[in-house]
């Protein structure tokens, strides 16, 4: 059973150094507490990373995973679609960096994930799990981004 989970915050930065750090895949074990490798296995014309393997800390223990990034006509959004993984048979979602009116150095961001674990775990933990991993990623950014990253 597919569960999915969507959070907003906001981000103290423009919707534009938001959107740069989200993309820049090579730093995230820098910043986001669960990821422990990225490494860019394919681009598109423009040089933005397509294909991504992902080494990280899950209910611990290590996975790895490869997602396929999706850019789109949209330049304030990035979806993603899992391509393989060891412990997920889905772990799709999208960020979405939307201006806030009032405050031209303030972002909303809005993440959307729905995760499908291969190993049989119950609903509430599922759950449990996928919120987490949806905080941790908001939390990181926010730190990140706040603390001058991008």
């Amino acid at each position: 059973m597919v569960d999915q989970t969507t959070e907003r915050t906001t981000i103290m930065a423009s919707p534009e150094r938001c959107y740069a750090a989200a993309i820049d895949f090579e730093r995230y074990p820098e910043w986001a507490t669960d990821i422990k490798m990225a490494r860019v296995l394919s681009r598109d014309d423009e040089g933005r990373a397509v294909d991504v393997e992902f080494r990280a800390a899950a209910m611990g223990r290590s996975t790895t995973y490869t997602l396929r990034y999706y850019y789109g006509a949209n330049p304030r959004r990035i979806a993603w679609r899992l391509q393989r993984g060891d412990v997920t048979r889905r772990l799709d979602g999208e960020y979405e960096f939307l201006p806030v009116p009032s405050d031209p150095d303030a972002t909303e961001v809005i993440y959307h994930l729905a995760v499908d674990l291969s190993v049989p775990l119950p609903g509430f933990v599922k759950r449990r799990a996928e919120a987490r991993i949806v905080r941790t990623a908001l939390e990181n950014l926010t730190r990140y981004v706040e603390s001058g990253g991008k």
